[in-house]
């Protein structure tokens, strides 16, 4: 039987050529909070955030990292004995904290038995100089990778949803990042309300431009609890909630536009049902996945296919 054709950078490929083993994300919940829920740079948090959609259930700030941890490598190593893990600190801003507060967690994971790495998922405002520099050391020794939430590149977007950030800011953490010698990926949400399709794919060529490693893309959804679900209820006609057809030709589009050299980590989103307004698509990730490997199979076309590269002197590769 012939070989799939791999039609984009995807992110199983890269830990498959970057571990001798296989690897599992274990997430951990270390009890930060953000900018902008504190009063730093706003309350209330992201319009769109109710951290509960991605915390598992061991996954509670009254419990340490090496508790989680254990928890999570229990639930984890019934598939395969020999596996290692990477332990992803997820909730929140996991570099929002005093220099001399966030190590001793961080090193706490990574004594943790078979911890190969960390994943630090954070804010492009909240990584200070003295705690980048740790990183740059730890990635010498350690598997390490910084993800920040960006979730559009447009400066109304990020006002609109109350991020408290620029998309310059973003780009200044993601070039500052990578320049280190650190493993940097990014998050976006497509469909966010005021965004037309065209301004969606344009993300894809500004993101481009940028000196990423990974890129994980999500749906647009609306959360129980959030102040984009009050929005919603009052104002639906200024959001488009995509259908799944309309969606994954959406992400291809998407994807034709973006560097081929940037690794696809994930195209959707899965938010536990008790918690999910709209939409509800009814499909697992991997059931997604695999929908838009047949549409790109049946388009005939793959990632970075209308990638153009930045010429000398393009405003965002300064």
């Amino acid at each position: 039987m012939a070989e799939e054709i791999k039609r984009y950078n995807d992110f199983g490929d890269f830990l498959k050529k970057t571990f001798p083993y296989k690897v599992q994300k274990i997430s951990v919940n270390a009890g930060f909070t953000c900018p902008n829920r504190d009063g730093t740079k706003g309350r209330g948090g992201c319009t769109y955030c109710n951290n509960q959609t991605f915390s598992p259930e061991y996954c509670h700030t009254e419990k340490g990292v090496g508790e989680q941890l254990d928890e999570g490598v229990t639930f984890f190593s019934r598939k395969y004995a020999d596996m290692k893990y990477l332990a992803y600190f997820q909730a929140y801003t996991n570099t929002y904290e005093r220099f001399d507060k966030l190590i001793p967690k961080y090193e706490e994971a990574l004594s943790y038995p078979n911890v190969a790495g960390l994943i630090i998922g954070t804010r492009p405002d909240c990584m200070p100089e003295e705690l980048l520099c740790y990183f740059a050391e730890l990635a010498k020794k350690k598997f390490l990778m910084i993800e920040y939430g960006l979730e559009s590149t447009l400066d109304r977007t990020l006002e609109l949803i109350n991020r408290g950030h620029t998309h310059a800011e973003s780009e200044e953490a993601i070039r500052r990042t990578a320049a280190k010698g650190i493993y940097t990926g990014a998050h976006m949400i497509l469909g966010l309300p005021g965004e037309s399709r065209e301004e969606i794919i344009h993300h894809a060529e500004v993101l481009s431009a940028l000196p990423l490693t990974t890129l994980k893309l999500h749906q647009l959804q609306l959360i129980r609890h959030t102040k984009m679900a009050y929005d919603f209820s009052k104002k639906p006609e200024d959001f488009h909630l995509y259908d799944v057809d309309e969606y994954i030709d959406l992400v291809i589009d998407f994807i034709e536009k973006l560097n081929p050299s940037i690794i696809v980590e994930r195209f959707v989103s899965q938010s536990p049902k008790e918690l999910l307004i709209a939409p509800d698509w009814g499909l697992k990730n991997y059931e997604f996945t695999a929908k838009v490997h047949k549409r790109l199979a049946e388009r005939e076309t793959f990632q970075g296919r209308l990638f153009t590269p930045p010429s000398a002197g393009y405003p965002h590769d300064k």
